[in-house]
C-alpha cells in the first residue's frame, strides 16, 4: 500500500520555493508533508499532498521538472531504539534506504515516510513486525 510521494526538483535560488508553493495554491493542492535537501546549486523538495496527480499536471505546465514517487509512509511508538529495531531486517536483507523524512499525523506516535530500493520487501518486513502502514486516503483526510 503505497503512496504517491511528488518530487520536485528546484534551482537552489531565491524565490523558486515559493513559485512551486504558489502553483500547489493556486491548484488547490494541499501539503501535507514535506522535506526540502540542498546542494549548492539544486534542491530536490519531496512533498505528500493531497492530490499527487493534478499538482504533478500543474507544475509540468508551469516548467517545474517534477514526477510522483511510490513511497510508504509508517506509524511507528516513541520508544528508545524503536526505528533502528523496524529497520533492521530491512538493512539485515541489504535492502538500501534512500531516504526518510517525518509525517506529522496528529496523533501520539512517531510517522515516516521512507523510500528503499525494494518497497515491497520493506512493507511485508514492517507488517510482519506489526507496523501499521498509512494508506494513501489517510494521507488525504491528515489535511483536515
Amino acid at each position: 500500500m503505497f503512496i504517491k510521494q511528488l518530487s520536485v526538483f528546484l534551482e537552489n535560488r531565491e524565490g523558486r520555493l515559493e513559485d512551486v508553493l504558489q502553483v500547489l495554491r493556486d491548484n488547490e493542492v494541499n501539503i501535507v508533508s514535506l522535506s526540502l535537501a540542498d546542494t549548492e546549486k539544486f534542491g530536490m523538495l519531496r512533498l505528500l499532498v493531497s492530490n499527487p496527480e493534478a499538482a504533478h499536471n500543474a507544475l509540468k505546465r508551469n516548467g517545474f521538472s517534477s514526477k510522483l514517487t511510490d513511497v510508504l509512509a509508517i506509524r511507528i511508538s516513541h520508544r528508545i531504539g524503536m526505528l533502528q529495531e523496524l529497520l533492521e531486517p530491512i538493512c539485515d536483507a541489504h535492502i538500501n534506504i534512500e531516504y526518510m523524512y517525518a509525517l506529522s499525523t496528529g496523533n501520539d506516535d512517531a510517522s515516516m515516510v521512507l523510500k528503499t530500493s525494494d518497497l515491497e520487501f520493506a512493507e511485508k518486513t514492517l507488517r510482519a513486525k506489526g507496523v501499521e502502514i498509512i494508506a494513501p486516503e489517510e494521507i488525504i483526510d491528515m489535511q483536515s
